[in-house]
């Protein structure tokens, strides 16, 4: 009889009850931990928030697996921090500590071996803990200046053996210490973008900047020139970009004119207009960016209004770019990258 053959026969009914079971056993221990937050929190998030060194991640085996996510989530919303193996800690990586380091050890038992051998040279190197484990009454919460303590909690195997309820306590605690500081600290979506500048992550977060027309590529007029003298007048070599900016004598932007706009012109024969002020026909105020704004705002605002041109100004009203709707296009994300989700 093979392996395949031994195991038990389960219906897609039985496997679906069993697999809600256990997220719905790991979701209630998460509601339970949620209530139980205290003080030793707002600690920890103090500490952390403080760091003028980096803070170090420890944890082995599984906790180690929530460790190297941690210290990935907490160095991408803008605290520095490094993920260290508690077993190579003690042949030569506690090399990388510093005193002004803080150290989140995560361990359920808190009497991991190779996590506990490090702590007298955290002690002699000044490096404070952070500890997040089940209890509060062993050898790592001992040695810990702070300790979160999860609880007891009933681990979602079978047989009560393999991290997976206690994991997942870890990383919500971790997920929950990483953004508090974040928020506590004023981390923006634009520096979000500077550690995220790949894929359609990297894409939404830019800045209007980075994807803009400058203002040497467009047409940028008087607005008492007439139409025929702006078109006439500003042929651009390279990319053209669909409308013309309008400002006043101080450069200020007064209006937008755009290729359908002398479309309708032609189309209801108002070719007298063409020798008119363009002021005279041109859109006031139109809709703008600014240069901060980011490509995902830029987006929004070009469907949800449906326009094709967004003039970019500064904070005196002065044109700096403009975006153009087949510029957008180009940065749109591929399928490939929708279907890895980057």
């Amino acid at each position: 009889m093979t392996a395949a053959e031994r195991l038990p026969s389960w219906s897609p009914f039985e496997q679906l009850r069993e697999g809600r079971d256990i997220v719905r056993q790991e979701a209630e221990a998460l509601a339970d931990i949620a209530k139980r937050l205290d003080a030793t929190f707002c600690s920890a998030v103090d500490m952390i928030a403080g760091c003028t060194g980096s803070v170090i991640v420890c944890g082995m085996g599984k906790a180690g697996l929530i460790g190297q996510k941690v210290a990935a989530t907490l160095s991408s919303t803008g605290t520095r921090s490094h993920f260290l193996h508690p077993a190579e800690a003690v042949h030569g990586d506690l090399g990388c500590l510093h005193s002004e380091d803080v150290m989140l050890a995560f361990s359920n038992s808190g009497e991991t071996e190779e996590l506990v051998q490090i702590l007298p040279a955290l002690d002699r190197l000044g490096v404070r803990v952070i500890a997040v484990t089940s209890t509060d009454r062993n050898t790592l919460a001992e040695h810990a200046a702070v300790t979160i303590r999860y609880g007891q909690v009933q681990e979602a195997c079978p047989w009560g053996l393999a991290p997976s309820t206690s994991t997942t306590a870890m990383l919500a605690i971790g997920d929950a210490l990483a953004l508090v500081v974040s928020r506590i600290n004023g981390f923006t979506p634009q520096q979000f973008a500077v550690f995220h500048p790949a894929g359609s992550l990297g894409r939404r977060l830019k800045s209007v900047a980075e994807i803009m027309r400058p203002l040497d590529q467009l047409r940028v007029s008087p607005q008492t020139a007439t139409v025929r003298e702006v078109f006439t007048g500003m042929a651009l070599p390279g990319r053209r970009s669909g409308a013309s900016i309008l400002v006043d004598e101080q450069g200020r932007l007064q209006g937008l004119f755009t290729d359908s706009d002398l479309a309708r012109l032609l189309e209801r024969r108002q070719d007298q207009l063409f020798d008119r002020p363009i002021s005279e026909v041109m859109t006031r105020s139109p809709l703008c960016a600014k240069s901060d704004d980011t490509f995902e705002q830029v987006v929004d605002l070009l469907s949800e209004r449906k326009i094709s041109e967004l003039p970019v100004v500064d904070d005196a009203d002065r044109p700096v770019g403009m975006i153009d709707i087949t510029d957008v296009i180009g940065w749109l994300p591929t399928s490939q990258d929708r279907q890895v989700g980057t």
